[in-house]
């Protein structure tokens, strides 16, 4: 394994990349929680991109892909090794069609096509992060996904550039293929959208804004849900019965409904509290841990196993664990 110095030395060969050393993570995660990174690289050039990936490989170091660390838990020890972020953040449209680049705020994708007068986008209004994690975790809300719209993923496989179409990137909900190949990363994503008036479109993303603001305000230091809900198709036959029809929203139950049920609203481990009126949303009360937030989200999934027997799947990823 080489030295910091040493792959440091080789990536100061590779043009436009920003290279900090100990840079603090909790700066890049909507928890505000995380550690150091051994070096944090930043760039918008494709090309730059997969260098630096080949250099820290090279060197034997663990590395990461993050974004805007919307859905990440990074660990108070950081992580030591290499954190990449593609920061590369274009739009385009021809037509009804969009390009965006991964590193792309969706809002700004959001609002751009809503500007145009193209349909698709406008119930992700108020969805934080970037472009390329939502077609990762095929981001989503009022009952559509951002898959609805991909026709093309283009991303660097670890050896070259491929381009996927929509079924091959294995959409599911809240999946992608993506997320079963950690070393495959996204560059751009291209949409096909509907045309419709834009004043429309507008009044749409506001009234869901203003829903989704009251829920999750943006100063919270939170990732939204942290559960993903339930299909309820997939629930064993006894418990599906169990499960009141009030709370069953397009065929699926909330992670919530099951949460509420073992006690979750209100708990609390120091400056990790779960909020008193929604039982999957967990934030930073203001100096919180991953530690603390670790040890909330496994009482939780032990609860509800125990009560349940059912085994509740994140929507958060873990960094430096």
């Amino acid at each position: 394994m080489q030295s910091y110095e040493e792959t440091t030395h080789r990536l100061a060969q590779i043009p436009d990349l920003n290279i900090t050393e100990g840079a603090m993570l909790s700066r890049y995660t909507r928890f505000s929680i995380g550690g150091p990174a051994g070096l944090l690289i930043e760039t918008s050039n494709e090309t730059s991109f997969i260098d630096a990936v080949k250099a820290a490989r090279d060197g034997a170091h663990n590395y990461v892909v993050i974004g805007d660390g919307t859905n990440l838990v990074v660990c108070d020890a950081g992580f030591g090794g290499v954190v990449l972020r593609f920061t590369a953040a274009a739009i385009r449209n021809t037509g009804a069609c969009a390009e965006a680049s991964a590193g792309a705020e969706l809002q700004h994708l959001v609002d751009y096509s809503i500007d145009l007068g193209l349909q698709g986008l406008e119930t992700m209004t108020g969805i934080p992060g970037t472009v390329g994690a939502a077609v990762y975790g095929n981001a989503g809300a009022y009952g559509h996904s951002i898959m609805e719209r991909v026709h093309q993923v283009r991303f660097f496989d670890g050896a070259g550039i491929r381009v996927f179409d929509n079924s091959q990137c294995e959409f599911g909900y809240r999946d992608s293929i993506f997320k079963r190949h950690k070393d495959w990363i996204i560059f751009s994503t291209g949409l096909h959208l509907d045309r419709a008036p834009a004043d429309e479109l507008r009044r749409t993303a506001q009234g869901i804004l203003e829903i989704r603001n009251a829920k999750y305000p943006p100063t919270m230091k939170c990732a939204g849900s942290i559960f993903k809900n339930l299909i309820l198709a997939g629930l064993p036959a006894d418990l599906q019965s169990r499960v009141p029809a009030r709370v069953i929203r397009e065929g699926k139950v909330p992670s919530a409904y099951f949460l509420e049920e073992v006690g979750a609203k209100g708990m609390k481990n120091g400056d990790i509290h779960v909020a008193e009126y929604h039982a999957n949303l967990i934030y930073n009360a203001g100096e919180g841990t991953a530690r603390q937030l670790r040890e909330v989200i496994d009482e939780l999934k032990t609860r509800v196993h125990e009560r349940f027997g059912l085994l509740l799947e994140e929507e958060v990823q873990y960094v430096g664990f």
